[in-house]
């Protein structure tokens, strides 16, 4: 989509703005967009809230963000806490943070450090993550990931203490992929051609086409060879 000529949006301080389309929107300090918004690039630092649908070509977000309808960016880097009310779509995001999608998330590429919670299905062409708390999807769909634990640091020792909301492992009720790596996973089933089960994993079934790998630290409840 072509968008030169169009005007930008600039908001500093405390201030609200309207939706629209524009060409580069840059938002720094506290700021509340009413109504959709479609833009080339997004750059929001402090917190934002947009309280209708938001669609870009680039987005860079350090800080709150809240997204009152879905979200549909080609790259996004998030930095910071992420609410999204409805669906999120997008070809990369690099999360450093926490991000929360209440809809179906579709992310072509889909890696950082940090924590994601997405009530529907998540579908991922490559998902590679290494988790700082505890993230929850209810479906994973992928080709490939990888699910790692972020080193323990003081305040990850902190926080964990104080909420298990903190503790580092992912959460599912299906993961279905091609190639599935995974360490801290707790899940009903994992289902893949080629599959790892790491360290901390817990998995009442795994379906698997071709491998099988298991750590000693993993516990499966039912191992299922479906390839010839």
């Amino acid at each position: 989509m072509i968008k030169s000529g169009l005007p930008d949006l600039v908001v500093n301080g405390v201030s609200t703005a309207a939706g629209g389309t524009y060409g580069n929107v840059k938002i720094d300090g506290v700021g509340k967009v009413s109504g959709d918004i479609d833009a080339k690039t997004i750059k929001a630092n402090g917190v934002i809230r947009m309280n209708g649908a938001v669609k870009a070509e680039e987005m860079d977000c350090d800080g709150k963000l809240t997204v009152g309808g879905n979200l549909a960016v080609g790259r996004i880097r998030l930095d910071g806490l992420v609410s999204v009310k409805g669906i999120m779509s997008g070809e990369h995001l690099d999360l450093h943070g926490l991000i929360n999608v209440k809809g179906d998330c579709e992310i072509e590429k889909f890696d950082g450090e940090g924590v994601f919670e997405v009530d529907g299905l998540l579908s991922v062409g490559t998902l590679n993550i290494k988790l700082q708390g505890r993230a929850k999807a209810r479906e994973i769909g992928v080709e490939s990931m990888v699910i790692r634990q972020v080193p323990r640091s003081v305040w990850s020792k902190l926080w964990s203490w104080m909420s298990t909301k903190f503790v580092p492992e992912l959460q599912a009720t299906t993961i279905e992929g091609d190639d599935i790596d995974l360490e801290y996973t707790k899940a009903q089933v994992v289902r893949g051609n080629r599959v790892v089960i790491g360290k901390g994993c817990v998995i009442d079934r795994v379906e698997y086409k071709t491998e099988l790998k298991v750590n000693p630290g993993a516990t499966i409840k039912e191992r299922v060879k479906t390839g010839g």
